[in-house]
């Protein structure tokens, strides 16, 4: 037997685990059954999507079975098609009205000899409403912890193989999304004057089929840290839409050898850019003014899963290996002696207990590469500045320390002047 189906939600790996064909319309489908089975929920564009013209494109003496819901298939066209021979057969337990209306075309298709019908009761009795509902309850609860949904009827299926790697990395790309809002508002720029993203997956993680889930979690992520007053609840199934509607473009990439980050079997990374820069490696740098380079940092956050704990390897220019959970001070400084103690007092005035601290150095791969920034040579055409920034910016490093409390921007206003450090931010994850 050869099984065709048309599913708009169905991954390739889910129809080819069942020995399934996917096609792409319903013109493709209908000419190729022999038992045409109906498994649709009844919303607008299903309904009446059989009639006189879908009929008419099904194989002489093929067969139908509808055990979704009155009202997908025309019951007039398919009464029709039984009483001309063209259809077989037709197998029902689903009605426009239930019951059906004495003498009306539904009556008829009950008495017609071409057709089997059934009372609408399959998940009528006792045994079937208890499990049903135990089912919805036990996704429910897991869906508020944080797992990802097992059956929506509106979403891709995730295989539970997928399902169990896809859970960590979730958790991570949501992190991520979350950090480059906070982390970067906070620059000259601000995070959100770039709007088109690169979600880039390397090495194992880029095998996995179904990245949907990822895709949300990063829009999620993204929005939370302002939108969080708003109730925005979202999900898999809404999260291409509230993208669209807040001018979010995320391109999803895959590369399944890790190249430079090799050390990691998977790798995440999250590149921000604008929308007219085609290439998705390149930093970011504004106009030059005035004949003096105005240069941005990257906005480049990677990140990987050991086991089910997400760790965030990069920020930025900055090789960093920490943990994305509580609440994070991220400073950016000149890699001297004596900063770190400085930072710490202030916080110790402050009454704020370090929990960890990290410290990032500047990626010597950037450096070798010349990576670090995208500089517009200077109007009489040289490109002294270069070397200059580069040298300054292979002294910078990155403190990264987890804190027991928020702080206040008076805080963060004493680290730069006092803690002698170019930018510090706090953030929530």
């Amino acid at each position: 037997m050869n099984v065709h189906a048309l599913d708009p939600y169905a991954s390739p790996a889910v129809a080819a685990s069942a020995s399934v064909t996917l096609v792409s319309s319903l013109s493709e489908l209908l000419p190729l059954a022999d038992f045409l089975t109906i498994h649709t929920p009844l919303i607008a564009s299903t309904r009446g999507m059989l009639s006189d013209t879908e009929l008419a494109q099904m194989k002489p003496g093929s067969r139908i079975l509808n055990v979704a819901r009155g009202g997908t298939i025309d019951e007039t066209a398919l009464l029709a098609a039984l009483e001309s021979g063209h259809l077989g057969g037709a197998a029902v337990d689903v009605f426009t009205s239930e019951p059906p209306v004495p003498d009306s075309t539904a009556a008829k298709l009950i008495a017609h000899p071409r057709a089997v019908v059934t009372p609408h009761l399959g998940a009528s009795t006792i045994e079937a409403q208890e499990n049903v509902s135990v089912d919805v309850c036990e996704q429910v609860l897991e869906i508020l912890n944080g797992s990802l949904p097992r059956s929506a009827v509106n979403a891709p299926i995730i295989l539970p193989e997928e399902y169990k790697k896809l859970q960590p990395f979730v958790r991570l790309v949501e992190k991520m999304g979350s950090l480059y809002t906070q982390h970067y508002a906070s620059v000259p720029g601000g995070s959100m004057t770039l709007n088109t993203f690169d979600l880039i997956y390397k090495g194992e993680v880029a095998g996995i089929n179904n990245t949907t889930p990822l895709f949300a979690a990063l829009i999620k992520g993204l929005l939370s840290p302002i939108s969080s007053t708003e109730g925005l609840n979202i999900n898999i199934v809404n999260a291409e839409l509230v993208a669209r509607e807040r001018g979010i473009f995320v391109s999803e990439q895959r590369s399944r050898d890790p190249t430079e980050e090799s050390s990691y079997s998977s790798l995440v990374v999250l590149v921000a850019r604008p929308p007219s820069r085609a290439s998705s490696r390149a930093p970011v740098a504004s106009d030059n003014v005035g004949g003096t380079p105005q240069v941005h940092q990257q906005r480049i956050i990677s990140g990987t899963c050991s086991g089910d704990q997400p760790l965030i390897t990069r920020v930025g220019r900055f090789e960093a290996l920490f943990e994305p959970q509580g609440t994070l001070l991220i400073c950016e400084n000149y890699d001297s002696p004596g900063k770190i103690g400085v930072v710490g007092s202030i916080l110790g005035r402050e009454g704020v207990n370090i929990n960890f601290m990290t410290v990032a150095p500047v990626s010597p791969k950037l450096l070798a590469a010349g990576d670090l920034t995208d500089i517009k040579a200077t109007k009489d055409g040289t490109t002294d500045a270069t070397l200059k920034i580069e040298h300054e910016a292979s002294r910078e490093a990155l403190m990264i320390l987890g804190i027991d409390r928020g702080i206040s921007p008076d805080v963060t206003t004493d680290l730069v002047k006092e803690g002698g450090v170019l930018s510090a931010c706090a953030v929530t994850l």
